[in-house]
């Protein structure tokens, strides 16, 4: 009966059907996600600051979309955390609360215009129709009922916003206080009709940009998604950073492990395909910070180091995720860590072992690319960003110009 329907149907209508079964298959990537965490010292904002606030933060999506969503956390609460509303637009700059009008639009969770989120969990705004190009600043605008507890990712370096009361909708926010520090703003996610990848970075300081200009998104990876954005080959692909200060593969630092986030920050993002992993140097630099240890365990600490490694690219294979493997970079010089001879061994064996075939699925060399020609134990000159262990911005470009784009092929 097939055959004569087809048949039968006018030719028009037949020509018709490729066209109509080309119908867009949305799927969701994470445009732009910052790890968050509970503060602590100078990174915890004093008491009160956000006690029924209105707090206005700027991020930029990686990769171009059609749709948006948010992701609040309340991943360091022992309460629930009460959300009076949520508000999104474009902003003209990244270095001014204002926002444009014509773009605002007030978000609901599960249809309501406030949520109350978990202790320790996460929530997803509804999507709204917001269409986006990669590198665009958007305007994420929380305002808090109460006071709540403090779950954040203080490396920001971008500014963030306050005022009392409801300004979800003020476009302005003329006279508001200022902070370098992001709040409650786990990911903004993007919508896309056409297939897409991405790229999460996880890693420590360098990789949170320490050293970077504030609201100037000059770091790495900041570098790394403009030259992908450049490409007509490969604006399919987004980047997020997932770097934490201090953060440790074996210990908590100011952060939880590497290993203890690993689900969270990189194999829990919607689209992840690739994983970049700069992590090791404050494993190496704590070793020894406060009293030498034996040449044994020098030789144990490497082998845990290698160790964590192995535990990350199990993890991320068994989701089907590519891990490319980034060299540690020169640390003797800096004050904090005051690296030796045997420090400068075990970064050259866990370099080796990163660079070794048949263990990472790639390799990127930032050691090769940032290192001193004359005294390859220290970074370039030009590239120090003045303590020996961070970079400056352009040693921050040297790091995104390092990575071949061909790795995410």
């Amino acid at each position: 009966m097939i055959r004569p329907l087809l048949a039968s149907l006018p030719l028009a209508m037949l020509l018709a059907q490729p066209a109509m079964a080309k119908t867009c298959t949305p799927t969701w990537v994470s445009g732009w996600a910052s790890s968050q965490f509970r503060p602590t010292g100078d990174a915890a904002l004093p008491a009160g600051t956000l006690k029924d606030q209105s707090l206005r933060q700027i991020v930029r999506p990686s990769i171009a979309g059609d749709r948006l969503r948010v992701r609040i956390s309340n991943l360091a609460g022992t309460a629930p955390l009460h959300i009076a509303g949520v508000s999104i637009a474009r902003a003209p700059a990244s270095t001014s609360p204002a926002i444009d009008p014509g773009t605002l639009i007030s978000l609901r969770f599960d249809g309501s215009p406030d949520l109350i989120v978990p202790a320790g969990a996460d929530y997803l705004s509804d999507p709204v129709s917001l269409p986006v190009a990669a590198l665009d600043n958007i305007a994420v605008t929380i305002r808090y009922q109460g006071e709540p507890e403090q779950t954040s990712h203080p490396g920001s370096r971008a500014t963030s916003w306050h005022l009392p009361g409801d300004h979800l909708t003020d476009t302005a926010m003329a006279g508001a206080a200022s902070f370098d520090h992001w709040f409650n703003l786990a990911a903004l996610e993007v919508e896309r009709c056409a297939p897409a990848r991405l790229v999460v970075a996880l890693g420590d300081s360098i990789t949170d940009g320490k050293g970077s200009t504030t609201n100037g998104n000059d770091r790495w990876t900041d570098r790394l998604a403009q030259r992908l954005q450049a490409d007509p080959k490969r604006r399919d692909i987004a980047v997020v950073n997932q770097g934490i200060g201090g953060n440790r593969l074996l210990n908590d630092g100011l952060g939880p492990n590497a290993l203890a986030r690993l689900d969270r920050d990189v194999l829990a993002q919607p689209g992840v395909t690739h994983l970049v992993l700069l992590e090791g140097v404050n494993d190496l630099g704590t070793l020894t910070r406060d009293a030498p240890v034996s040449v044994e365990g020098h030789k144990a600490h490497v082998a845990r180091i290698i160790g964590a490694y192995r535990q990350i690219i199990a993890r991320a294979h068994a989701r089907g995720i590519k891990v490319i493997g980034a060299t540690i970079m020169p640390f003797v010089g800096n004050d904090y860590y005051h690296a030796d001879a045997q420090n400068e061994a075990d970064r050259q064996a866990v370099n080796a072992w990163i660079r070794t075939p048949g263990h990472f699925d790639g390799l990127v060399d930032f050691d090769r690319a940032t290192r001193d020609p004359a005294r390859p134990d220290r970074l370039r000159p030009a590239y120090d960003g003045g303590d020996a262990l961070h970079p400056n911005p352009a040693g921050y470009r040297a790091m995104g110009d390092a990575v071949p784009l061909t790795l995410f092929d």
